[in-house]
């Protein structure tokens, strides 16, 4: 099946510097609003109480939340557990009571909503601020780590100018992700860390498949400019990219309208990485590498020397 942006001829490098001076009020508009707003964290990184509760009958999510409300308790987050009848409550740390007291507040709220016999409690786990200290100690790491794996992959394949602008398009991507659920008071746990770490991959999947197109055509198109090299490698790698971003965004479109709220916000996070991530493998990494003077040379195979293959046995 032909796909229409196959010949397509846009001047995407031409339009690098708006699109850089956009990256870069997103980034900072992103870094201000991590120290005035912070981030909404959930108990897997602040400690609390998480409770799963078995009705009798189904019930509504809306309704457990009132009676929760009700009882002193609107902050905490609800959601089904595998069936309409299996609920599991999660709930920051309280102030002036300890996590036992907090346990048998909310169990007693929702006996008052339903009666009794009608609810009865099935687990409770307590997380504590040191369990989630380290929880944000280990996610930081491993960010930390995928990057420094990205720059040494990026550096051996192609050249240090490729994996400089592979690295800063993917903490592009990164901080404007992670700014976005600030601004907005999104809850951040750990299936957001684990989509933070998916969009690491994505956005670095789809910029390699650029630079492998930009180096096939710097050793092919030896009369061209960087520029258009450039541009003619990134038009013939459009078509793929969009479709590819539309394809799995369909996936996580579905995700986030029948997965429930448990993947919620990490199918929201997949989805601004995956919108900005096919932004930045466009201008971002490919204009980086430019502006650092990549040029045919760099790209062009090592020639061995004749007195070296003479030398052979």
């Amino acid at each position: 099946m032909a796909f229409s942006l196959d010949n397509t001829n846009i001047d995407f490098m031409g339009k690098r510097r708006i699109a850089i001076i956009l990256s870069l009020t997103l980034v900072a508009v992103s870094i201000v609003s991590f120290f005035v707003r912070g981030f909404n964290l959930g108990i897997d990184f602040t400690g609390g109480v998480l409770v799963e509760v078995r009705y009798e009958q189904s019930v509504e999510l809306n309704g457990v939340r009132q009676a929760l409300e009700q009882g002193g308790y609107p902050k905490a987050v609800v959601q089904f557990f595998g069936t309409s009848q299996d609920v599991l409550i999660r709930v920051p740390p309280g102030e002036g009571r300890d996590n036992a007291q907090v346990s048998e507040g909310m169990l007693k709220a929702l006996r008052a909503h339903v009666g009794e016999e009608g609810v009865q409690l099935r687990r409770v786990e307590f997380v504590g601020p040191q369990v989630g200290e380290e929880l944000s100690n280990d996610g930081f790491l491993a960010v930390l780590v995928a990057l420094i794996g990205i720059f040494i992959y990026v550096m051996i394949r192609f050249e240090w100018r490729f994996s400089l602008g592979a690295i800063v398009a993917t903490l592009h991507d990164i901080i404007i992700t992670a700014g976005m659920f600030s601004l907005l008071g999104l809850e951040v746990d750990l299936t957001v860390l684990a989509a933070m770490l998916a969009v690491i991959g994505y956005s670095v999947n789809d910029t390699v498949v650029v630079f492998d197109r930009i180096r096939e055509n710097f050793r092919k198109m030896r009369k061209g400019e960087p520029v258009e090299i450039m541009n003619n490698s990134i038009n013939q790698t459009l078509a793929r990219t969009t479709m590819t971003s539309f394809v799995t965004l369909l996936a996580v479109l579905a995700l986030l309208f029948f997965g429930g709220d448990l993947i919620r916000n990490f199918s929201i996070t997949l989805i601004a990485g995956i919108m900005v991530g096919t932004i930045s493998s466009i201008y971002v990494a490919s204009a980086i590498a430019l502006w650092l003077g990549v040029s045919k040379a760099d790209l062009m195979p090592v020639k061995k020397d004749n007195a070296e293959l003479d030398a052979r046995p």
